[in-house]
């Protein structure tokens, strides 16, 4: 490239020798978020659950357990290997590749979900642990790119049109399917499986400018395979016991999972919870929750420059006291009005704490360990996925089903994570992370 063409001011520098990031690959990098989402929204959320439990399973009793036994076993395999990925990742600098097959294989997990009739049960449930896995070593991989290609002060701001787009991308691809089932004529058992393969070739075609894009600025450290797994083994223990100026960091992963915990569980329970506590019909459910959608991007989009400008602790500490707001306000509603009111809510904060947790897990990442610390995140957000909707069961079967008293304790977890992230000094875990990075590089090459 030539050296003189000036290039955005929120883009990361780099030393010579490594190449200058373009606004097109900032571009590119949100829109896996785009295209990933469609994935979770159909295959995890909407369609494809629904549809296993009533077709596939036809019904059976323990088809609501089968389904997410198998989402907690892609959630315990990315929980167990994310940090493990990720080190090697950095070490072998192999985030592209790993991305683009991890893409790969959730794409294609995606469409072969249409191959799935009714008593596939095995054959389905398989295919969605390998899709589900891939997803969520995706996500973290595409996260690692964040501190490679945007300065520290536009981290917030990129992270929050990244997870905004997410959302714009996931509700296009459920409004697309929800007509080719409704709209088209077709039979629901026509219909329904071809919609994994519209969901595959919207990902597909959505992450085609990421995978084309993006460049890997990482150089391999010259070790060998035995010592890349030592290395990546002692750098993961390093971080998980806060070393070489991870503090901050081990502290925020903690509170990561208790307000993720939270997040989750809203996330995983909404309709259930409109529907068992409120009363509402299946259709003000899902249009409770389209609704919601459209708040969740617009407070990615619009907390991602408030985080730059307030600060990465206050904008998040921001949106947990409005989650806690938020699901006192359901807990206590007694009108529609307050419902609605609490649900817009649950949107901008929602939105606004996952990129705003994102953008400060970067901003608290020693260089030439993204991958390895986006693990960690990764790990963090699964435990929780698994911690969170956990509790909810538990408070419900213990008190004969009291669906409001269970969302109330939800907001411990937010409670938690609010407490929990006052402990952290951002400004001493970024100044330290970036301190010590150079430090460790002489250890390790030798």
């Amino acid at each position: 490239m030539n050296s003189s063409v000036r290039l955005p001011a929120f883009v990361a520098s780099h030393p010579p020798g490594i190449p200058p990031v373009q606004r097109r690959e900032v571009f590119a990098w949100a829109m896996f978020d785009f295209a990933n989402s469609g994935y979770t929204t159909v295959v995890v959320t909407a369609v494809f659950n629904a549809w296993f439990v009533s077709v596939i399973a036809g019904g059976a009793d323990w088809a609501t357990l089968a389904w997410t036994m198998a989402l907690s076993v892609s959630y315990a395999l990315n929980l167990i290997t994310s940090p493990f990925i990720g080190a090697y990742a950095d070490l072998r600098a192999r985030k592209r590749e790993l991305l683009i097959g991890s893409a790969l294989v959730c794409i294609a997990g995606t469409a072969a979900l249409a191959l799935c009739g009714p008593g596939d049960v095995a054959l389905a449930l398989s295919i969605v642990v390998i899709g589900n896995f891939a997803f969520g070593m995706g996500e973290n991989l595409i996260a690692a790119f964040l501190p490679e290609l945007v300065r520290p002060g536009a981290m917030g701001n990129v992270s929050g049109w990244g997870w905004g787009l997410g959302y714009i991308g996931g509700l296009l691809t459920l409004g697309v399917c929800l007509w080719w089932i409704q709209g088209t004529g077709r039979t629901a058992e026509e219909a329904v499986p071809q919609t994994m393969l519209i969901t595959a070739v919207m990902f597909a075609l959505a992450a085609l400018p990421t995978l084309m894009l993006l460049r890997e600025r990482a150089r391999p450290t010259p070790v060998s395979a035995a010592q890349v797994r030592a290395l990546a083994v002692s750098r993961v223990i390093d971080a998980l016991r806060g070393g070489h100026g991870l503090r901050d960091l081990r502290r925020l992963l903690v509170c990561i999972v208790c307000y993720q915990a939270g997040v989750q569980t809203v996330i995983a329970l909404a309709a259930i919870y409109t529907s068992q506590a409120l009363g509402f019909s299946t259709t003000q459910s899902i249009v409770l929750i389209l609704v919601v959608n459209i708040t969740a991007a617009l407070g990615a989009f619009g907390f991602g420059g408030v985080q730059d400008r307030l600060g990465h602790r206050r904008t998040l500490a921001l949106t947990l006291v409005g989650w806690i707001v938020a699901i006192a306000l359901m807990w206590l509603a007694s009108s529609l009005a307050v419902v609605w009111v609490a649900a817009n809510l649950v949107g901008l904060c929602l939105g606004a704490s996952q990129s705003a947790g994102r953008a400060l897990v970067g901003y608290l990442c020693p260089p030439e360990r993204e991958a390895e610390i986006f693990g960690l995140w990764g790990m963090a957000v699964k435990l929780a996925s698994i911690l969170g909707p956990l509790s909810y069961g538990i408070v419900n079967a213990t008190t004969g089903g009291d669906h409001r008293l269970s969302m109330a304790v939800t907001v411990l977890f937010f409670i938690a994570g609010l407490a929990l992230l006052m402990r952290v000094d951002v400004a001493r875990g970024h100044a330290a992370a970036h301190e010590r990075a150079d430090r460790m590089r002489p250890q390790e090459s030798g």
